[in-house]
């Protein structure tokens, strides 16, 4: 079933595009086509066979900084995306990615449409943009059911794909342990299998129950970081537990900041373990 696009989509997704590092006046109405042209892709396409209620879409921001002008219309620099999700019986939006890509390459042409194809690659804009749409999803449905994102992830892995050939870079297995090949390979792996039940245990277990039921929500949030600790004890300094330090830390501390002192002192030893 394909909504049309008055339906409310997926995403409520801000954008910012900085280029001050780049000299010359035509950049500001370039990169403020691009920021209108990006909205309108990522807030008005429909990502899943599902239908979305204004409420239920996923709050995100992408952060793009471009660098340099690499060729004509071709640009390199960063990406940063992060995205977050409700907190049932509350106002909090709880951060589910929070992550920097610093190897992005685009060419921007004003006036031409950014077109996505998931059989095929078209433009490596459109595909960094659709992958993290896809990684975005899966964490989110990945987080109120049990292994609910995996076709996201397979959505991301089969750009990743596509785009073997493409000459930019942040695709391929052999170029870092750390960009889009990795990501999807890491999520789709049994051997990380931790980090999608602690999404799901951490989130609908323990952060949407914390309003009513705090004590058993901490206990199930406890009982979510022992499978990521188990991961980390199989797979240490994996790429998936770097994006939970990153995104989780804080929050984890916020959540027993009231719990018992036995409890605290538990998941202080734990959180040693998995992030020194």
């Amino acid at each position: 079933l394909m909504c049309s696009t008055s339906m409310a989509q997926e995403f409520e997704c801000q954008i910012q595009i900085s280029h001050q590092q780049l000299q010359g006046t035509n950049y500001e109405k370039i990169f403020q086509s691009m920021r209108k042209d990006l909205y309108e892709f990522i807030n008005n396409t429909k990502w899943t066979n599902n239908v979305f209620s204004k409420n239920e879409r996923i709050e995100c921001n992408i952060s793009i900084t471009v660098e340099k002008e690499v060729a004509s219309d071709e640009y390199s620099g960063k990406i940063q995306v992060t995205s977050s999700r409700p907190v049932y019986g509350t106002s909090y939006m709880s951060p589910l990615f929070n992550y920097l890509d610093d190897k992005f390459q685009f060419k921007y042409v004003e006036m031409e449409p950014i077109e996505f194809n998931p059989n095929v690659f078209t433009s490596n804009l459109s595909a960094v943009i659709a992958y993290y749409c896809y990684i975005m999803l899966g964490l989110d449905y990945d987080s109120f059911g049990s292994q609910a994102g995996t076709q996201y992830y397979q959505m991301a892995e089969k750009i990743v794909q596509n785009a073997q050939s493409a000459q930019e870079p942040g695709w391929k297995q052999y170029e870092s342990t750390k960009n889009r090949y990795w990501l999807t390979e890491n999520l789709l792996n049994d051997q990380y299998s931790g980090f999608r039940d602690f999404m799901y245990t951490y989130h609908r277990q323990g952060l949407d129950r914390l309003a009513d039921k705090p004590s058993d929500a901490r206990a199930s949030v406890e009982e979510s970081l022992e499978s990521l600790r188990s991961m980390h004890r199989r797979r240490p300094g994996s790429f998936l537990m770097s994006i939970v330090s990153t995104v989780k830390s804080d929050e984890i501390i916020n959540v027993f900041s009231d719990g018992f002192s036995d409890e605290k002192a538990r998941v202080a030893n734990l959180m040693k373990e998995i992030d020194a």
